[in-house]
Parts: structure tokens; sequence; C-alpha cells
């Protein structure tokens, strides 16, 4: 008899994260665990309020109703839940949990064995011209390669300005750099702009305008001298024939997959699959999951040997992450096996 139960936990910044969409300060997730008479299995529903499709007032209702139907099995309960990626990919995660000797375990591979490492970026969070300045300096000095800054929230000659100085004293064969603007640019000003950002040799700029708008997403895709990926355009589209449709129409030269936004793995697979297919370039970004989904995606990630630094550096930004062996050293995620998980604080 399978059995299955959730928990709430409120993940805390050590700093604040700024985004153009405002200040993050906690960011709410819950865990799922499944329990039959062997084995039990573990699983995180990352919801991203403000971001997430299935950010809404039954989300928890949804959750229960899974718990209390658990026994209809995996397939049954993934299709019915298409609205809620982020429960998706828990209920995933679980399900690989159970069934693997190791509750961790979830993509077992070299990751996993702690004999290889993923490329990641170092995020850079938007903030005043010194904390950004101080951010970067830190970045550089950890060894990152590949940098990610969010800009977008402050003036944007200071932004230009913070990449200037990077491009003064690195090359963009000694540090790669990409921007996330989350939307903040305008239709008519955006083109403007990433003219100037190409100048900087960027290797792509995250969502420049909001998303939604497709025809000038198009546009800018066609006429930008940087390469443009798809972030947050990627939500909300569920079905084969939509996504399909918005990389028809729009041909971004990348995407970006952040699984527990759309629709966790078997999701990831289709977009990758779809954009293969049309010579579109992608790479997995987590967001903002406790240590639990970072490693089910960090694993997943691996299994696709793409050779992209990915956006997998999130772990070490809340005071009370679960305590993992997930360790960032020289730009590059490892799965550490002589550390041990530490399950105190969800008390499984």
């Amino acid at each position: 008899m399978l059995t299955a139960s959730y928990q709430k936990h409120l993940l805390k910044f050590k700093l604040p994260g700024g985004t153009s969409r405002g200040m993050l300060k906690t960011k709410e997730t819950f865990f799922i665990f499944l329990e039959d008479e062997s084995q039990k299995g573990i699983g995180e529903c990352a919801l991203f309020r403000g971001l997430s499709i299935d950010d809404r007032p039954d989300y928890e209702k949804k959750l229960k109703w899974v718990c209390d139907h658990i026994n209809l099995g995996f397939e049954p309960l993934y299709n019915e839940l298409i609205e809620f990626p982020s429960i998706q990919i828990g209920l995933e995660t679980a399900f690989k949990s159970l069934a693997s000797q190791d509750l961790f375990r979830i993509f077992p591979s070299e990751f996993s064995n702690g004999n290889d490492n993923i490329s990641i970026n170092g995020l850079v969070w938007m903030g005043s011209e010194s904390f950004m300045k101080q951010q970067i300096s830190e970045k550089l000095a950890q060894g990152f390669r590949c940098i990610k800054m969010k800009i977008g929230a402050i003036d944007f000659d200071v932004e230009m300005n913070l990449l200037k100085s990077i491009r003064k004293k690195y090359s963009s064969s000694d540090i790669e750099l990409r921007v996330d603007a989350n939307g903040a640019f305008s239709p008519s000003e955006a083109l403007e702009k990433l003219k100037w950002l190409s100048e900087l040799e960027l290797h792509s700029i995250e969502q420049p305008i909001k998303q939604g708008k497709w025809q000038e997403m198009a546009r800018l895709c066609e006429d930008s001298p940087l390469a443009i990926a798809l972030d947050e355009e990627l939500i909300g589209v569920f079905s084969e024939k939509e996504k399909l449709e918005l990389l028809n129409t729009i041909h971004p030269q990348y995407i970006i997959l952040k699984p527990s936004l759309i629709g966790g793995f078997r999701g990831s697979d289709d977009w990758i699959s779809y954009s293969e297919n049309k010579n579109i370039g992608w790479w997995i970004t987590s967001a903002l999951e406790s240590n639990i989904g970072l490693n089910a995606i960090a694993q997943y990630t691996h299994t696709k040997s793409s050779k992209l630094p990915q956006g997998l550096g999130t772990g070490s930004l809340f005071t009370n992450n679960i305590p993992s062996p997930l360790e960032v050293c020289n730009g590059n995620l490892y799965y550490n096996t002589n550390k041990k998980w530490d399950l105190d604080m969800i008390k499984f």
C-alpha cells in the first residue's frame, strides 16, 4: 500500500535577490513524501509565486488531492496535473526516488557517483552598483568562467558600465557573459538596447521583453545582433501544438528550461526534442528550488550531456536549505559522495 503526504517549507534568502519583478526574501516550496512497505521516496514541488503558472488559490488543495489519490499511480496523476507543472516534477522525482535504492539517486550517472561535474554560470542579482560590482568580483574570484547578470531594474547605463568593466579585464574567450532582463525592456526600445549590449560580446540575453508578445519577440530574434533566449515565454505552454507554434513563430536562438515551471523532466524532454529539430540551442536552469529539487534537476541535466554552462548555482542562496552533497567549486557543480544528506529540518 502506497501512502503520500506533503510538507510546506519556506526558504529564506541569505541576502534579498533582486529581479526586475522586485526583491525576493523568501521562497515557498513543498516536499512530497511517498512510502510503501519497504521504500520511501521524496520530491519537491517548487511553486514559484508570481511566476509559476500554477500559482493558484487551489494549489495546496490539488497537492492534497494527489496525496489522497496516490494509488492511482504515476501516469494518471501526471496527466491530471498538466496545469500544475511544479507538482508534476515533485511527483516525478518522488516516484523515481521511491524506485531507487538510494533516496537521492534520481538519475544515476557519473555525476551522482561523484566522478563528473556540471559547468554552471555564476549568478549576479540586481541591486545597487556597488552591490553588483561586489558580486561580480566574488564570482570571478570563485573561478566562474560564465557569469549571468540580471538587468533591467537599475539605470541601463549603469548596467552597461558594469558589463564594460568586466570586458575591459576579460575578453569573451576568458569570461562568457549572459544577461537576463526578465522582460524588462519595452518592445519599442529593446532592439536599440540589444545593439548596445551586443558590442560587449555577450553570449545571449534572456527574455528581453515580456512573455506573450510573440510577433514582437519574433522580430527581435530576426533582427537582433545578440542571441536571444526564451525563458518565461515557455511557461504555460502545455500542448505539443502550442510548443511547436511558439518555436515556429519566434524561432529564438536559445530556449531556457526550468523543469519546475514547464512540466518536469518529461516536459523538458519535449522542449529539447522540438528545439533540437529546429537547430535551436538550450540549457537548463533551476528555479530557486531547495537542494532536494536542485539535486534531481542537476542529475537530469547531466544525462543530457550539454556542453553549455547550466544555470544550477542557486543552492547556496538560502539560510535554511537542506544540507546535501551538492557543492560548487571553480564554476562547476559537484555531487560529493563523502557528504551526507541531512533531513532533520523536514523530519522525514
